[in-house]
């Protein structure tokens, strides 16, 4: 015998949130397809204008995630930057270590140049992403259930 229909727990934060997540990852997602580019070409140098209009454009979009992010009150910003700097440890040295096989391979100049600040890119869209997710689900200091 059933005592009922059980209880369904209530979203952690039923509050609707910029697309901060969705544009940082479609950023991550044009640095990686120009990165790519960059990458099918070493050690030869390779033409840079499709790979950097793909810079180009995921730094707009990395910039518009971090201002729509500014706007959200209340938010866990401690949690936000707690995650956030360990997530960016982890992936500046990974940008690091792709930085070292993009010089190891002698990509030099221009190319290079792009190659870094794509690297740049990735190293704050994922970390972005990761701390986001977290703080969006944690309660902000000074409300409910911190």
């Amino acid at each position: 015998m059933s005592a009922g229909p059980a209880a369904v727990p209530a979203p952690a934060i039923s509050r609707q949130f910029p697309p901060v997540a969705e544009l940082t990852t479609v950023s991550l997602a044009l640095v990686v397809v120009g990165g790519i580019l960059m990458a099918s070409y070493a050690p030869r140098h390779p033409p840079i204008a499709v790979p950097a209009a793909l810079a180009v454009a995921g730094a707009l979009l990395l910039l518009a995630s971090g201002y729509l992010l500014a706007g959200v009150r209340p938010f866990a910003w401690e949690r936000f930057f707690l995650v956030f700097r360990w997530a960016l440890l982890a992936y500046a040295i990974s940008a690091g270590v792709i930085g070292f096989a993009f010089i190891k391979d002698h990509t030099g100049g221009a190319a290079l140049a792009l190659v870094l600040v794509m690297l740049v890119i990735y190293a704050l869209d994922v970390p972005l992403v990761i701390a986001f997710t977290v703080a969006r689900y944690a309660s902000p200091a000074g409300h409910a259930g911190s």
